[in-house]
């Protein structure tokens, strides 16, 4: 579904980064209505005074995306709020910074609770919601770590690995419906993801410094960059949206490269990937 004066969006993890920039990038396009979701109370509400300067009606709703009751209040106060849902965008993410010995088991399940179950929650709730519509669009956001799978990744690339599968298969149920899907893939985008990012029960806390300034050498894209590609993925009706010249290059390299990408991908950017390499 292209984007009109008919649609309303709802955004999950707009506080801040690729969920800001899509909110106001939505709100250029003005379209009838923006709901956007985060548990950053302060975040959210800058986000939203963004919007309503652009002239778009928009509503904040205070969310863990993890908790699938909140999840189905959302719902039905955007639906108070709004009187419907065209476009479901899935973006809420966190990050977990060690290896997976020094991960504790509730590191990974907060992850996946995020990553993962927000998706899954967010679609199994707003789908009856979609399907009312004449046509509508779901926008789940994976990451290059749904191709790749480096060291010290083990929860989030767990996590988009799984986003990746659940929407391709979702895809392939909903074809023959009303509703669109498609799956982002941002390479290195300069939000606060690993400023942000829980230290692993058991991982050196000056891991998160040196990965905060690892990240920041490598990630090119701005989170308005990406807020750009994924509306014209969705005109466009595009189920994979890739986000970046990086994420171009390791799409291609892990599939031409499957047993060798990481060690390609180092030497091409001349950075280790891991906080454990010197």
């Amino acid at each position: 579904m292209s984007l009109d004066s008919n649609s309303v969006a709802v955004i999950t993890g707009a506080a801040s980064g690729i969920g800001r920039a899509l909110a106001v990038r939505l709100a250029e396009e003005k379209i009838a209505g923006i709901a956007v979701s985060d548990v950053n109370e302060e975040g959210l509400a800058e986000t939203a005074a963004m919007v309503e300067k652009l002239g778009v009606p928009v509503s904040t709703h205070l969310t863990d995306v993890s908790d699938i009751s909140q999840v189905q209040q959302f719902a039905e106060d955007v639906l108070a709020k709004h009187g419907r849902v065209t476009h479901l965008i899935n973006n809420a993410g966190v990050g977990v910074i060690g290896t997976f010995e020094q991960l504790s088991i509730e590191d990974f399940e907060w992850l996946m609770g995020i990553n993962f179950w927000g998706v899954v929650y967010g679609c199994k709730v707003f789908l009856p919601i979609l399907k009312q519509q004449q046509a509508a669009h779901i926008v789940n956001v994976s990451s290059v770590f749904g191709f790749i799978a480096p060291e010290e990744q083990s929860a989030y690339c767990s996590s988009k690995f799984a986003v990746r599968g659940f929407t391709e298969s979702l895809k392939h149920e909903l074809a023959e419906t009303n509703i669109a899907v498609s799956c982002v893939h941002p390479g290195g985008i300069l939000t606060n993801i690993v400023r942000n990012s829980r230290v692993g029960e058991g991982t050196p806390d000056e891991w998160k410094q040196q990965g905060t300034r690892l990240f920041d050498k490598v990630a090119k894209t701005s989170p308005e960059t990406a807020a750009n590609a994924i509306v014209a993925g969705i005109k466009a009706r595009n189920p994979r949206i890739l986000i970046g010249k990086d994420a171009f290059a390791i799409s291609i390299l892990s599939r031409l490269f499957p047993q060798r990408y990481l060690g390609i991908m180092e030497r091409l950017s001349g950075h280790k990937m891991s906080l454990r390499k010197k």
